[in-house]
């Protein structure tokens, strides 16, 4: 992965076909797309893949959490594993070609996820956020420390703005990963662009 990319991921609250109405208008600012609905089964997510790809998006741009044999099935570019998702060395050995990445929260994660193949990290939450009420922030500092000892690209999410958004890549993440910030905005639109501009992807 590039640097300085954004991840658009799915909220698993609104309907499908909103997610799939944002995405549409946004998605020239968008490096990726992510399919983030635990309610939904197989054969939904891969309805939902086909109305993105009839929306003009790339399968190229679309990730799919947990579902393996959706993303295989669909060749998207790939699929981003929890804890209770199949192991990363697993995946990557019996899926040669398909982009695997792992939901990071510590140093350990990250090595573990490093050790056993992952190609990315999603390492949160970093800053204070509505969806992780209660828990505490991960914060800045043990971000940089695994930026600096684990050679993983690593994507941000949690509580990021596009005023905080400087302050996470000079902590070595390669981008950064948004949900409600975008999806539950006002102006869609107006706010992809905005987190574009913050990561120097727009003028």
């Amino acid at each position: 992965m590039n640097a300085q990319q954004l991840h658009i991921i799915s909220t698993g609250k609104q309907p499908i076909e909103k997610f799939i109405e944002i995405a549409s208008h946004i998605q020239e600012h968008v490096d990726y797309f992510y399919l983030r609905e635990k309610q939904s089964s197989a054969s939904e997510l891969y309805r939902a893949v086909t109305l993105l790809h009839d929306k003009k998006i790339p399968l190229s741009k679309i990730i799919i959490n947990d579902r393996v044999d959706v993303a295989w099935v669909h060749k998207v570019f790939g699929v981003q594993l929890a804890f209770h998702s199949l192991d990363a060395g697993g995946v990557t050995a019996a899926f040669p070609g398909m982009s695997v990445g792992c939901s990071i929260h510590s140093m350990a994660e990250a090595k573990a996820a490093f050790s056993k193949g992952a190609h990315y990290g999603i390492y949160g939450h970093v800053f204070e956020t509505n969806s992780k009420r209660g828990l505490p922030p991960k914060g800045i500092e043990e971000l940089h420390a695994i930026t600096r000892s684990v050679n993983l690209p690593i994507i941000a999410i949690g509580g990021i703005t596009p005023f905080n958004c400087q302050v996470v890549l000079d902590a070595g993440a390669r981008g950064i990963a948004v949900m409600s910030g975008v999806l539950e905005a006002k102006d869609p639109i107006k706010a992809a662009k905005e987190y574009a501009k913050s990561l120097g992807k727009e003028r």
